[in-house]
């Protein structure tokens, strides 16, 4: 089982122990706005800052909410980016890292309602940076591989009281991100076959196998938020 699976698990149990266990939560009022902080995971482990305004429009509750995420992530295939995007070479002992920052935009809307407490759904557009490192330790090697790709996400969350204001929240999600042209070096593979000095024959798939940029993600995250008016 994947590390994104157990991790959803963990998060829908979760859910349901802290549904027998904690109070429930305050009806959001119109006018109010929301912090909050979550970490998780979503492809790796990361966390995120965001503002809801809950309730903005006059007959249908809808809230809008901005995330501003940070995941460090697999970036991949090492050598295969090397061969990719530098040379054949295989000198050198291979380090890598990466990272993602993601805007989410999303509405949410009530779907399940058991007295005062909530279940959300959640969904929106995502916009992702990604940046894969690639090192050759005694092969004189470092570059990057970066990416910018556009998606689209789903999910739920609840909300359990902790004080007047402040709540704990439980997030489970899917995103899709969209392809995109992946750069690195002096060349760039493109899904629409653009390539930017591409090396051999190789074409924008076989970049897009080697290097781990957003594409299918699960995510399951915990955190707080505090409400500030209403």
């Amino acid at each position: 089982m994947q590390l994104g699976t157990r991790a959803t698990l963990a998060v829908l149990i979760a859910v349901t122990a802290l549904t027998l266990a904690m109070p429930l939560t305050r009806p959001a009022t119109a006018g109010e706005f929301g912090a909050g902080l979550n970490f998780g995971y979503s492809a790796g482990l990361g966390g995120s800052i965001n503002g809801t305004f809950w309730n903005f429009t006059r007959d249908v509750p809808l809230s809008l909410r901005l995330t501003l995420s940070y995941t460090v992530r697999d970036p991949g295939d090492p050598l295969g980016a090397r061969r990719l995007f530098i040379n054949d070479n295989t000198n050198g002992t291979p380090e890598e890292s990466g990272q993602t920052w993601q805007t989410r935009f999303d509405l949410l809307f009530p779907i399940i309602t058991l007295g005062s407490q909530k279940i959300y759904l959640f969904g929106g557009a995502r916009h992702a940076r990604f940046t894969g490192t690639y090192s050759f330790i005694g092969g004189n090697e470092k570059f990057d591989v970066t990416s910018n790709p556009w998606g689209l996400g789903l999910g739920l969350e609840t909300y359990f009281a902790m004080g007047s204001r402040s709540e704990l929240v439980i997030q489970v999600g899917y995103d899709h991100f969209f392809e995109a042209t992946l750069e690195g070096h002096d060349t760039a593979y493109s899904p629409d076959g653009d390539h930017v000095n591409p090396r051999d024959d190789y074409q924008y798939g076989d970049a897009d196998e080697v290097i781990n940029q957003p594409k299918a993600e699960l995510l399951a995250m915990i955190g707080f938020q505090y409400r500030f008016g209403g």
